[in-house]
């Protein structure tokens, strides 16, 4: 090779490494330039333990009124003659309707007559709701039979007077809830049909009487003197008001009937109340529009009615007492971290400290550890 040929090739490389060296430079360059200067570390939310009193009270929202209605069916072949007013209280004994210009009283008791009254010897829960009734009406039923007595039914009718008679029924035993039909009761009910103008038979037929919960107060009227009676023909509430409360299903979870509340009214006044029920069908509150999230009815009475007899209808506040906790280290439950072994720390200036955790209420949360007082700072979620 000559000595020309190795010359070049000595400048070639030359130009290679200044293009390359070039290169290196200019990259280091471009990223000097592109990366930015280093800035001050973030800044973490922290927020001081504290000592305080905890509590897991809450307010809902109320409406003062007569709860829900519910309606009213009439049971009798008739026409109905009259109906009360809205409005209206009746009481025990006093005509609910008329049909065919017939009163129809009303009885308490827990369930409806399905059958006649009628036949010495007729043992039965509607029998014992009629014997009630009339005794607290005032009519004397003489000597009553007693749980675990034994009686003898009526005899069934034979089905044509040519048949033969049926065999006489088997003695029965009385269970506790169930009464007798004994002459001295049949002569309480000609007595009482005597005094409400009714035939004087002994016997009541199916739709004689109203059988309901006790004294109602007549929301409004279904139909129209003329309308057959046996159908649909008024609602009805209680007397008494009450506060209905619509809740969460998680607010309602710690109420319980007969709890102790309080029922602030518009002028701030306090009553004294107790919750009288909890349903427990959950359901959209009444006259709500779209998604809205089913909630339970909770009902709350207040202990003496005379403080809201001058008001028929009215938003009000009603305030559950929950449990508490007085003079607890409390953390903002946003400080809390979870553990992957379970259970929960929080960041101090000295590291994580495992805590033990009490009462959650009102966005804060009871806790114990190592370590921890009052003032001292935790890291909480931004």
């Amino acid at each position: 090779m000559s000595a020309h040929s190795h010359l070049r090739r000595a400048g070639l490389g030359l130009v290679l490494l200044l293009l390359v060296a070039a290169g290196i430079f200019v990259f280091t360059r471009h990223r000097s330039a592109a990366a930015p200067a280093p800035g001050p570390s973030a800044a973490v939310a922290t927020a001081k333990l504290e000592r305080r009193d905890l509590s897991t009270s809450k307010t809902i929202s109320g409406t003062i009124g007569y709860g829900n209605p519910r309606a009213v069916e009439g049971h009798r072949q008739a026409t109905v003659t009259w109906l009360p007013a809205p409005g209206a209280s009746i009481k025990r004994g006093q005509q609910l309707y008329r049909a065919d210009d017939r009163p129809v009283p009303l009885f308490y008791g827990g369930m409806p007559l399905y059958r006649p009254i009628e036949g010495k010897g007729l043992v039965g829960r509607d029998v014992q709701i009629v014997a009630d009734n009339l005794e607290k009406l005032g009519y004397s039923l003489g000597y009553r039979p007693r749980a675990g007595e034994w009686v003898t039914p009526p005899a069934a009718p034979a089905p044509s007077p040519s048949s033969t008679p049926p065999p006489s029924p088997a003695p029965v035993r009385i269970r506790k809830d169930e009464g007798v039909l004994t002459a001295a009761m049949i002569t309480a009910i000609k007595k009482w049909q005597r005094d409400q103008g009714l035939p004087e038979t002994g016997t009541i037929a199916v739709g004689d009487v109203e059988v309901l919960a006790g004294a109602v107060r007549v929301e409004s009227v279904a139909v129209q003197p003329g309308a057959p009676a046996n159908g649909p023909l008024m609602s009805v509430t209680p007397t008494r008001k009450v506060i209905t409360v619509t809740a969460s299903l998680s607010e309602a979870a710690s109420i319980e009937r007969g709890a102790a509340v309080t029922v602030i009214l518009p002028d701030e006044k306090e009553i004294p109340a107790r919750v009288l029920s909890v349903g427990r069908a959950l359901a959209a509150p009444e006259g709500s529009v779209g998604d809205t999230t089913p909630q339970l009815t909770v009902t709350v009475t207040v202990n003496d009615p005379a403080t809201l007899s001058k008001i028929d209808s009215a938003e009000v506040t009603v305030g559950f007492a929950g449990k508490a906790r007085e003079d607890v280290l409390a953390a903002p439950v946003e400080a809390l971290i979870a553990l992957a072994e379970g259970g929960y720390a929080v960041q101090t200036p000295a590291g994580l400290v495992a805590v033990t955790t009490g009462m959650f209420a009102q966005g804060w949360v009871e806790i114990t550890g190592d370590g921890l007082a009052e003032g001292t700072d935790v890291v909480v979620a931004s």
